[in-house]
Order: C-alpha cells, then sequence, then structure tokens
C-alpha cells in the first residue's frame, strides 16, 4: 500500500519549500502526494453572500496555480492530486486540512511553520500549530 502525503499550500515562501520536502519525501517512499490548499474568509464582513462570492472567486484564481503544482509532480513522475478547497463556515484553514487528511487516509502532513499571516519570527502559525496538536497522522513543519 501507498503513502499518502498532504502538503499544504497558501502562496508563502515556506509553502514552496514544503512543496519541495514533499518532492523529496514521495520520491524515497513511493508516495503519492495531495497538493491542497484551502480558501477561507480572511476577515471581518458584514454581508456573507458578498464573502462567500469573493472566496469562490480566489479559488478560481487558485485552480491554475494548483494545476501547475500537480504538473510539477507529475514531470518528476510523483503522482499528485491538487484540490482547492473552500471553506464557507469561516474557520482556521487547519480544520479543513484535518478533515481532507482523516478522508483520504494521509499518513503525513508536511506544511511551512507559518504562512502568509503576519505572524511573529519564533512562533509556530496558527495553522501549523492546530495541525500538530491535532493530526493523527505524522507531520512535517518546514522552516
Amino acid at each position: 500500500m501507498s503513502e499518502n502525503i498532504l502538503v499544504a499550500y497558501d502562496g508563502s515562501e515556506l509553502s514552496k519549500k514544503a512543496m519541495e520536502e514533499a518532492k523529496k519525501q514521495a520520491k524515497f517512499s513511493n508516495a503519492n502526494v495531495h497538493a491542497v490548499t484551502v480558501v477561507t474568509h480572511a476577515g471581518p464582513t458584514t454581508n456573507a453572500i458578498l464573502a462567500r462570492s469573493f472566496m469562490s472567486d480566489m479559488a478560481e484564481d487558485l485552480r491554475p496555480i494548483m494545476e501547475r503544482i500537480q504538473q510539477d509532480f507529475v514531470k518528476e513522475r510523483i503522482n499528485c492530486i491538487a484540490e482547492v478547497l473552500v471553506d464557507y463556515s469561516f474557520r482556521n484553514p487547519s480544520v479543513q486540512l484535518l478533515e481532507y487528511a482523516n478522508e483520504n487516509k494521509i499518513d503525513l502532513i508536511i506544511l511551512g511553520s507559518r504562512g502568509l499571516g503576519n505572524v511573529g519570527r519564533f512562533f509556530l502559525g496558527s495553522v501549523s500549530n492546530q495541525i500538530v496538536q491535532r493530526a493523527e497522522c505524522r507531520v512535517l513543519i518546514v522552516k
């Protein structure tokens, strides 16, 4: 049975490093890679319909990026599924990533220590911290 690796992508430099680490891990273990990005609400809003529309637009903009990521893995002979997940419930993206990991029998989650948010240099980001605390599988944090 092949191993399944989930690699989280948010466009940050650390998530790009996580993608490269996923390639290394997949080549070593002949794993299947799930490259996943989560679109969620990023701030206060008074109009839920407008927020949902904005999130849907963001997801559509991200699909070609995720397709390119998938093709990069395929070029290196790594089986890859690329997903854009939209979370209309406005939760921390870690919740959606963990649900995906459980549903897809992920063995290893790889993600950057912090993403695009303004988190201090010495602290684990909110998404990566939640993943480390709640994941039922191994987690690799890339710095």
